[in-house]
């Protein structure tokens, strides 16, 4: 798919995009959750639906994708951070989508959904990976996810943020290697230009 045929569906879809962004805001103002603790945390989720935008017509195989992708942009910490179940996340995204498409966007959020455990390694281990290179979609929204946290961490200077980088930068071959799918299955990958802006970036 092109750049300019991915933007025309995006514009198509440009309401229902829009209803989902509101939603997956309050999801998470509902919590309470920041970002870097003074953002709301929608700054976040917009960061990573921004590289969808600039990049999903590199992995996107049809139209009937597009919702679901944004959809793993906009709710991919739903579970994790903001107490909702995988059911009702397959209920959420059945308000703009049919059923497989719907199942498709759940299995995205699931697969980015840590595992439980003590440390940042438990809770991101092999299994963790797993799921994510088995899950259509899956690498790239993690790959638009880690993009966002980098970009975010490079360029605010506070001492978390100057941890994360460093963090992220120790992180980052087993990161790749992890979520590498080594698939022909265009769904599955990661386009190296991210990759690049990562490297750029943390290097």
């Amino acid at each position: 798919m092109t750049q300019a045929e991915f933007q025309n569906l995006i514009d198509k879809h440009s309401q229902t995009l829009e209803e989902m962004k509101a939603t997956a805001h309050a999801l998470h103002a509902s919590v309470n959750q920041m970002y870097d603790k003074v953002h709301p945390y929608g700054v976040h989720l917009d960061m990573v639906a921004e590289s969808v935008s600039q990049y999903g017509h590199l992995v996107c195989a049809d139209e009937q994708d597009v919702l679901p992708l944004f959809f793993g942009a906009y709710f991919h910490d739903s579970i994790e951070d903001a107490r909702q179940t995988y059911n009702d996340v397959t209920r959420l995204a059945s308000r703009w989508m049919d059923k497989e498409q719907a199942y498709m966007a759940a299995e995205i959020v699931y697969a980015l959904t840590n595992d439980k455990g003590r440390t940042r390694a438990e809770r991101a281990g092999e299994n963790y990976y797993r799921g994510i290179r088995e899950t259509p979609y899956a690498p790239f929204v993690k790959l638009a996810d880690r993009l966002a946290n980098i970009t975010y961490s490079c360029s605010n200077g506070n001492e978390l943020n100057t941890y994360m980088k460093a963090v992220y930068k120790q992180e980052l071959p087993h990161f790749l290697e992890g979520i590498n799918a080594h698939s022909e299955d265009g769904r599955m990958a990661l386009p190296q230009v991210m990759v690049n802006q990562i490297f750029a970036q943390i290097s």
